[in-house]
């Protein structure tokens, strides 16, 4: 609790936090991380279902075994108190901007309005033809795979293995972690480039780096300052009721 009162007051005297967030913040939105231990990963060859190579070759194969299966996952996950707790925090003017490497636009949902996705998202889909554009909820899969009324196929506006990071979210991510005084890690490994770098690039320029993750992981005690273990749903409510007691704005945070 000393730690959590210590990070809190870290916070209410910042002037430009940023946080970085990952798979280990949407598991408690049910929705389940792509590596490690029971990630999407151990279920499906990557290459083979999640390539752009894969997808144009048979858009049917990877839209019936893999997309369908991240749509309904996708359509039924709601933010935790994780993500609304982030949310409230740039609602008092202390989080600037989340770079997550999640698809699932729960950070949005929540009510954060600055979103730097690394990976792009599930969240929204786009003709391959035609540019046009729908949420992932609105998109029928009464044929497979999904097409638009101009005859064109639907992809997700995620990043596919073998496709480019997109430029302005890799400058921008670079931009803000140069920027912030603080960077919450919240949820992520910290083992996939480039996202990875972005706390040591925010440390390297003077920002002190706090986890907030079930277990250690290689910027622990390197390069993070403070870790906060456990849920990152149960942890976040805490930081945010000290917070609401240092900052006494609790009216605007409710």
């Amino acid at each position: 609790m000393d730690l959590i009162k210590k990070v809190a007051g870290y916070l209410t005297s910042s002037r430009d936090v940023v946080a970085l967030t990952g798979a280990g913040i949407s598991v408690e939105s049910g929705i389940p991380p792509f590596r490690g231990k029971g990630g999407v990963w151990e279920r499906f060859d990557p290459m083979e279902y999640a390539s752009i190579q894969a997808f144009e070759k048979d858009p049917a194969k990877v839209w019936r075994v893999l997309l369908s299966e991240l749509k309904k996952v996708v359509d039924r996950a709601e933010p935790n108190n994780a993500h609304k707790g982030l949310a409230k925090l740039e609602k008092i003017g202390i989080l600037k901007t989340i770079i997550t490497q999640n698809v699932d636009g729960l950070h949005q949902k929540a009510g954060n309005t600055d979103v730097i996705e690394f990976h792009g998202n599930f969240a929204w889909h786009r003709c391959m033809n035609c540019d046009h554009r729908t949420d992932t909820q609105s998109l029928m899969l009464d044929q497979i795979p999904p097409t638009c009324d101009c005859g064109g196929i639907f992809r997700p506006e995620c990043v596919f293995f073998g496709e480019m990071i997109p430029p302005e979210a890799m400058w921008r991510s670079r931009h803000v972690a140069s920027n912030c005084d603080i960077m919450l890690v919240v949820g992520t490994s910290a083992n996939v480039e480039p996202a990875a770098y972005m706390p040591v690039l925010a440390k390297k320029s003077g920002a002190k780096i706090i986890e907030i993750n079930t277990e250690t992981t290689p910027l622990t005690g390197h390069i993070s300052d403070h870790i906060l273990l456990g849920r990152a749903g149960e942890i976040m409510d805490i930081l945010i009721t000290e917070v609401k007691n240092l900052s006494q704005l609790e009216p605007a945070i409710d």
